[in-house]
């Protein structure tokens, strides 16, 4: 089987015409074979690992969303606490001190510088009476005296009795944090204790917290607006370009595409008990590059794995495929050597009668001229006359050719079966020639016979060796133009073994087609009358009779035809392998 270029079956419906057609299309055979064993093949393999792709790729996505909600929910923890810590704080003091007590500045500061020692985050503290009038502060800014009444913290306080606020600027204009408390006094009134956090701390707690991770966390409120700064957004109160995640009481993730067509996976959670909402952002086409090999790997697999199924595929179907045309190509050409073997039999039972039939009237002809030369010879007036004996040997030598002719045909046509018998080579090289002498002497085809040393009779199918030779003389005469040569040499090569070479300055034959002259049906002679059969057969009647036969050839210059035969003929059974015949 030939690994690359054109199968030998690809072109059979160019040469296997005639009564004994092939029984398959074979590019359609191979084409099916292929499509139906790479269908059953790769589909199972591309079915697979699409679902070993998906699977993984899900894995990894659902890993890193575990990874981000786990660290954002880290994070909501740590900043409600921090939270729920300080305004507890808050609440304790309002409880432990009355009114009195926390409208005393120094009192006031005292209980600052100890909230900043045990906590810390804290910046000032401040006393709000019912009408929003801050009565009492301690901090560094100055806002003693300043009425909060359409301040949003206390408004929102004076409702839910406690509240923490958004980052806002307020009177300081000072972005600043308010965690507030209400706490009623004795006399039916109320108060608000209220506190300032060091944004700064606030910032770093959320921030800090992503420090392993490829992400961006901050805080926003309901609004979308920033309360913590962020690295991708923006400082503080910008509004960001994300929607505002639904509320939920867990922490959540989901997918969003920026305008630019970047893939983002979002974590966020709500914190409890204060405006604020926590979301970490985070660039997939990062958090996939793991991902991003493990799929090269994958693709790299199924692409490495069709390649070779498909190789292995076209391999043997191509094998395959050709050894059921080889089968084909040996049971066209026994049909056409039981047809040619027919027609050789039904042309020697003609030639045999009509060998017969003339072999009568000449034996006549020949009984009659003799006994007229004898009554010649006897006549005194006759034998006297040159021209008379003259025309009458004429006819005798006319009868003894045509004799010759008559017994040349007889034995050409008994050779159906392998009839061995002893021969001399140059007799029957010589026998052949009779045959195509007319046409070499019409052609001017010089026809030369040379006999190196000694050569002795050997044992052969007289009929069958004819029969090759007169195949490769008329393959010869085909190739050379008239006053061409052929050059036929006979020697002994090995002890038991013959040579005939026939040589031709004829025109040829290309390197390419030099390794298939023996194959049926192939001729370079299409449409001149060239069956493609002769050599064919030719290679099979000498291996019947245990010899070989090779060819050389050059474009130009000519042919030879080497056929070597055993001195003693040993029967062996006959392989016709259209891959091994040549030389």
């Amino acid at each position: 089987m030939r690994l690359w270029g054109k199968p030998k079956f690809w072109d059979h419906y160019d040469v296997a015409s005639g009564p004994h057609k092939s029984l398959f299309n074979f590019r359609r055979v191979w084409l099916l074979a292929v499509v139906v064993m790479s269908v059953v093949s790769l589909l199972p393999l591309i079915f697979i690992t699409v679902v070993n792709y998906r699977a993984t790729k899900r894995g990894f996505e659902s890993e890193i969303r575990l990874r981000t909600t786990r660290l954002v929910s880290n994070i909501r923890r740590s900043v409600a606490f921090f939270l729920e810590e300080r305004r507890s704080a808050i609440e304790f003091i309002s409880r432990l001190h009355g009114r009195e007590e926390l409208n005393n500045p120094a009192r006031l500061a005292f209980i600052l510088e100890n909230l900043k020692k045990s906590f810390g985050g804290f910046v000032d503290l401040g006393v709000v009476d019912a009408q929003g009038n801050q009565s009492s502060y301690v901090g560094p800014y100055a806002l003693q005296g300043k009425n909060y009444a359409d301040q949003d913290w206390f408004q929102q306080v004076f409702q839910k009795g406690k509240y923490v606020s958004e980052v806002y600027l307020g009177y300081r204009r000072v972005p600043h944090l308010v965690i507030a408390v209400k706490h009623p006094d004795g006399n039916g009134d109320f108060y608000v204790l209220r506190a300032t956090l060091d944004t700064e701390r606030f910032n770093h707690m959320v921030t800090g917290a992503e420090s392993t991770e490829t992400g961006d966390a901050f805080l926003i409120n309901h609004q979308g607006e920033l309360q913590t700064p962020s690295r991708t957004f923006g400082t503080l109160l910008k509004k960001i370009p994300l929607p505002v995640p639904e509320y939920s009481s867990h922490t959540e993730t989901f997918d969003f595409v920026t305008p630019d067509r970047t893939p983002l996976m979002i974590g966020y959670a709500y914190i409890q008990d204060s405006p604020f909402i926590l979301l970490m952002v985070k660039d997939k086409n990062r958090l996939m590059k793991e991902w991003n090999w493990t799929r090269l790997e994958l693709i790299g697999f199924l692409v490495f794995s069709v390649t070779v199924i498909l190789l292995v595929i076209l391999g043997t179907a191509t094998y395959l495929v050709e050894q059921v045309y080889l089968a084909d190509q040996r049971r066209v050409a026994m049909l056409h050597k039981v047809e040619y073997a027919n027609k050789l039999a039904s042309i020697g039972r003609l030639a045999a009668g009509v060998a017969h039939e003339i072999n009568n009237p000449l034996a006549i002809i020949n009984e009659k001229a003799g006994l007229i030369k004898d009554l010649f010879t006897y006549r005194s007036e006759y034998r006297a006359d040159p021209r008379l004996i003259g025309l009458v040997d004429a006819i005798l030598h006319s009868v003894e050719r045509c004799a010759a002719i008559t017994r040349r045909l007889l034995r050409f046509a008994r050779h159906m079966e392998v009839s061995i018998q002893t021969v001399q080579l140059e007799e029957v090289v010589r026998e052949v020639l009779g045959f195509v002498a007319k046409e070499a002497e019409y052609r001017s085809i010089e026809v030369r016979v040379e006999v190196e040393g000694e050569i002795p009779p050997f044992e052969t199918d007289r009929g069958k060796l004819q029969q090759i030779f007169l195949n490769i003389i008329n393959n010869a005469f085909a190739a050379v133009s008239d006053g061409g040569r052929l050059v036929i040499t006979l020697k002994r090569e090995k002890e038991n073994t013959v040579s005939v070479s026939f040589a031709d300055n004829g025109r040829g034959i290309p390197p390419e087609d030099l390794k298939r002259v023996f194959e049926p049906f192939f001729t370079t002679r299409a449409g001149q009358g060239g069956t493609g059969l002769g050599l064919s057969i030719t290679y099979g009647l000498v291996q019947e009779l245990g010899g070989t036969i090779q060819v050389r050839s050059t474009v130009g210059q000519g042919t030879c035809f080497t056929v070597s035969l055993p001195l003693k003929y040993e029967k062996r059974k006959r392989e016709i392998d259209a891959d091994t015949i040549g030389g």
